[in-house]
């Protein structure tokens, strides 16, 4: 523990000397790149769910986890319990079971995570909805929200019983409480690639950091397959994969919707006066789809990597999406937005949107970040909003006023 307790000093003098100029961060690009490991496959991961399997010294592969609908991950499983998870756009993981060791002579870019994974500091808010499916919440012990952040019923309750406490943001996580806490893995969202020196800090205590990239998938249901990747994680696999099956149900009975041909704006206004919106192939645009709807940027890409979202200018913003049929304010990322006041407060170019005119722009409620584990009911609330249905019967939009 004494060790520990040095580490952590020795690191927040490392922050310090950061602040003052000291080093410099990657950018989230750069950052994945450098942790790619060098156990490859020989077919291209991203294109391909059937990917082989990297061979590993003194592992024998036995098969790999059928997926449905992501294209961002692979499981692959070895003999006496241990499993390899493949982050296409991040990094490799070895799960290693209870009472085994990590092979010897292992690629020291693959990230060793020790079963039984206990408690976990949970950094990508977004997950807690897959744990709580997996009615593993009793492995998470540190959140990265406080209490009152939560709109995930059983983690608050955790929260205000103790049986999980705040341990910081993912930005600026308390070392030494999870340190003190004996975290066995911290799980973090891809933000946490704008701020490598705190994932380096975390790692230099020993705690493994798995991040995920599920908001990178293209279908809302390749979102939710990632519920496989913790069960995979837990020894949890059936469990996992029951629940993906039910939610590809709930979708299956939506794709029926006839096509509106109605247009639809998603976004929100950055800090710096940009806006972000979601580029073409994105699981968003995908649900508007299925809904009945059409996204209004038909081919739009992001140039500087394969990140989800887009940043425009406002004039760039305006030029295609002034004529669209309907705004919706991301509001999980600015929830400052829940009037047509305090949009056009943003930009006065708002009220030249014909949406805006028409009285068609609507916001997501904060809790829609964290229902990673309920697809159907954004795609349903869309649906009724291009079909003038019952609002009353939404679960995370409101219309603006």
């Amino acid at each position: 523990m004494k060790k520990k307790i040095y580490k952590i000093t020795a690191l927040l003098l490392a922050t310090a000397l950061m602040v003052m100029g000291c080093g410099s961060a990657k950018s989230g690009k750069e950052s994945s790149d450098s942790t790619n490991s060098s156990a490859q496959t020989s077919s291209d991961n991203s294109d391909s769910k059937k990917a082989e399997a990297p061979q590993i010294d003194g592992l024998t592969y036995e098969s790999t986890m059928d997926l449905t609908y992501a294209q961002e991950f692979d499981v692959f499983y070895y003999k006496e319990g241990y499993k390899l998870i493949d982050v296409h756009e991040g990094r490799q993981y070895l799960i290693v079971p209870e009472g085994k060791e990590a092979p010897e002579g292992l690629d020291e870019k693959i990230i060793v995570i020790q079963q039984p994974i206990q408690n976990i500091y949970m950094a990508a808010t977004a997950i807690m909805s897959l744990f709580d499916a997996l009615d593993a919440i009793d492995t998470v012990k540190f959140s990265g929200l406080e209490a009152s952040g939560w709109y995930v019923e059983s983690a608050k309750k955790a929260m205000e019983s103790g049986a999980m406490t705040f341990a910081g943001k993912y930005s600026e996580p308390d070392y030494e409480k999870i340190v003190d806490g004996d975290c066995k893995l911290a799980v973090e969202s891809t933000m946490i690639l704008h701020s490598p020196k705190v994932q380096e800090m975390i790692e230099d205590l020993d705690i493994p950091v798995f991040v995920d990239y599920s908001s990178y998938e293209s279908h809302p249901l390749g979102r939710t397959e990632w519920i496989k990747v913790y069960g995979a994680m837990l020894n949890k696999e059936k469990e996992a994969e029951a629940f993906f099956d039910d939610q590809a149900k709930v979708i299956e009975e939506l794709k029926d919707f006839k096509n509106t041909e109605k247009t639809v704006a998603y976004f929100y206004i950055n800090t710096d006066g940009s806006v972000v919106v979601r580029k073409s192939d994105d699981y968003i645009p995908t649900m508007i789809e299925i809904a009945g709807g059409r996204y209004v940027f038909k081919d739009l890409k992001n140039s500087e990597g394969n990140a989800p979202s887009v940043k425009l200018t406002m004039e760039e913003f305006y030029a295609t999406a002034v004529d669209a049929d309907y705004l919706i304010y991301n509001g999980t990322i600015d929830g400052q937005v829940s009037s047509l006041g305090d949009l056009e407060a943003k930009s006065n170019l708002f009220a030249e949107f014909k949406a805006v005119k028409d009285g068609n722009v609507w916001y997501t409620g904060k809790n829609l970040y964290q229902a990673t584990d309920t697809v159907g009911e954004l795609i349903s609330d869309i649906h009724l909003m291009l079909t003038d249905g019952d609002a009353s019967q939404m679960t995370f939009l409101e219309k603006m006023k």
